[in-house]
């Protein structure tokens, strides 16, 4: 499993190798928890134990219900995907969270923006979801250092945020809202399930790209 997350102030800490992924919505009770989950189960695919190599995955909201359950709906999405909905609480978004973290992606551009606004150097690292997989299809992997090598994830991870924010003021999306991911709150289960697919195909090459290990077909 990955690794608990604390709640402590502290910086990034790089002497242990670690890499923090933090996904930010509104209330964190729909699209980040999805987010956090699929993302978490994507990569016990893909590297088996992924607490093993380094990677660290939570989420906070904007307007975080701090300490509520995720929604139902959201819930029934991540078991259509045989992923664990279980024991989530929800958290309001703090400097911390923030501090903390080597990757932000966001739902939307507002998210992104209020990340940034918060200071931290989050610039550099802060994404919405659909801007990093658009720019992640654009690196050649090739580039990034080998993950099979000790601490070769973690410093994989790291390579490919320098490399994504490089490119971001070259490859521009082809709308704004091709950068968006809709909040599903108070939708029936049928939306929900829509926003779990785009969220799960936009995860994909983004997991790819930090593990260098494709999705098992």
């Amino acid at each position: 499993m990955i690794a608990p997350q604390g709640r402590g102030i502290a910086g990034p800490d790089t002497s242990v190798g670690t890499f923090r992924i933090l996904h930010v919505s509104t209330g964190n009770v729909c699209r980040s928890p999805i987010t956090e989950r699929l993302t978490r189960h994507a990569l016990a695919h893909r590297l088996g134990d992924p607490s093993t190599g380094g990677l660290v995955v939570e989420s906070a909201g904007t307007w975080g219900h701090e300490g509520a359950p995720m929604e139902a709906h959201a819930a029934t999405v991540l078991a259509d995907f045989g992923a664990d909905p279980d024991g989530f609480i929800g958290r309001e978004l703090l400097d911390e969270h923030v501090i903390r973290a080597d990757l932000v992606l966001t739902a939307t551009r507002d998210h992104r923006a209020q990340v940034i606004s918060m200071g931290h150097s989050a610039g550099l690292r802060t994404f919405t979801l659909k801007e990093f997989t658009r720019l992640v299809r654009a690196i050649d992997p090739a580039t990034l250092p080998d993950p099979e090598r000790t601490g070769g994830v973690v410093d994989r991870a790291r390579a490919l945020v320098q490399a994504a924010a490089a490119l971001r003021g070259w490859l521009l999306a082809p709308s704004a809202e091709a950068d968006e991911v809709h909040d599903p709150y108070g939708a029936p289960i049928t939306f929900f399930r829509s926003i779990g697919d785009e969220i799960n195909q936009a995860l994909d090459p983004v997991v790819t790209a930090l593990t260098g290990v494709p999705r098992p077909r």
